[in-house]
């Protein structure tokens, strides 16, 4: 019988696989304060958001960025919850 020569779900490089799936998220410290930030794909948008950067809306279908606080005191749900859509330059420049 002829061997399959498909990646198991168990099989060890699932991480890069995984990292892909989750938008690259990465750390940032911005103002003494550490951040998680995941980029947000035009096709993955598929709700509308409010920009704090800007106050302006990030429409449907529009590549942003997700960003919450890594380093929060009330803990990583806490944190979470309070993760906020922002467009890219306003991230950058925020």
């Amino acid at each position: 019988m002829p061997r399959s020569h498909r990646r198991r779900p168990d099989s060890a490089g699932d991480d890069s696989f995984d990292r892909l799936l989750a938008g690259w998220k990465r750390q940032e410290t911005r103002r003494g304060v550490d951040w998680t930030v995941q980029p947000v794909s035009a096709q993955q948008a598929q709700k509308s958001y409010t920009c704090p950067g800007c106050g302006r809306s990030i429409d449907a279908g529009v590549a942003h960025v997700v960003a919450w606080r890594a380093d929060g005191v009330l803990g990583d749900s806490a944190d979470l919850a309070a993760r906020r859509h922002w467009h890219e330059h306003c991230w950058r420049i925020g």
